[in-house]
């Protein structure tokens, strides 16, 4: 059975969310999500607008995902080996930098690949989040 991870937020699920869902499902048996708990986004040095409980729901109601579990850290090499993952699929706005380069080579050491979907230009939480704190 093929086992892929992926990871996020997923505040304010939107399109690219569901892009990167669909096409990691496409490629395995059996998909896991991890949703970042609020406590971890706040480390990061963000807030979420949607609280962990609710991001959690939505995710596990969309029909790509196997299961959907609290990501308490940001080790996505512990969690895969932990998973007993074969994938690890990311957006590709991470391909090539240093921290995923390295990533890859950890996980290389226990058959895990990362995979870089095309991540969604047009549209990011982030973007959504900032224009709600610029509306008066």
């Amino acid at each position: 059975m093929k086992i892929g991870y992926t990871a996020g937020v997923f505040d304010l699920f939107h399109s690219g969310h569901v892009r990167l869902l669909k096409n990691s499902r496409s490629l395995v048996d059996k998909l896991i999500v991890g949703v970042t708990v609020d406590k971890l986004v706040n480390y990061k040095g963000k807030n979420a607008l949607i609280p962990f409980e609710q991001r959690l729901e939505v995710v596990s109601s969309c029909r790509y995902v196997d299961v959907a579990i609290p990501q308490y850290s940001i080790d996505k090499v512990d969690m895969c080996i932990k998973l007993k993952a074969n994938f690890l699929f990311v957006g590709d706005d991470w391909f090539e930098s240093d921290t995923w380069k390295q990533m890859e080579s950890e996980l290389a050491l226990h058959g895990i690949k990362v995979v870089y979907f095309p991540y969604t230009r047009n549209i990011s939480s982030t973007k959504i989040n900032k224009i709600i704190d610029e509306t008066p």
